[in-house]
């Protein structure tokens, strides 16, 4: 699963360059709003993936390894 989150992010990552090129070299704000929604977007799916890995790592630690 973390993954497949990594890939999502890596994704999401490459959409943001694009939208956020085109704000910039074209001025086009609806790329920016884009931008920004992507940005949103990442913010979530590397939380939800930071917690995935806080608690594989308790559990790691309940298991003593």
């Amino acid at each position: 699963m973390s993954l497949e989150k990594i890939d999502s992010l890596k994704s999401l990552v490459e959409q943001l360059r694009a939208e956020y090129e085109k704000f910039e070299a074209k001025s086009n704000a609806v790329a920016g709003t884009r931008a920004r929604k992507l940005l949103q977007d990442i913010k979530s799916e590397a939380q939800e993936l930071r917690e995935v890995i806080q608690e594989r790592k308790r559990q790691k630690e309940m298991l003593g390894e």
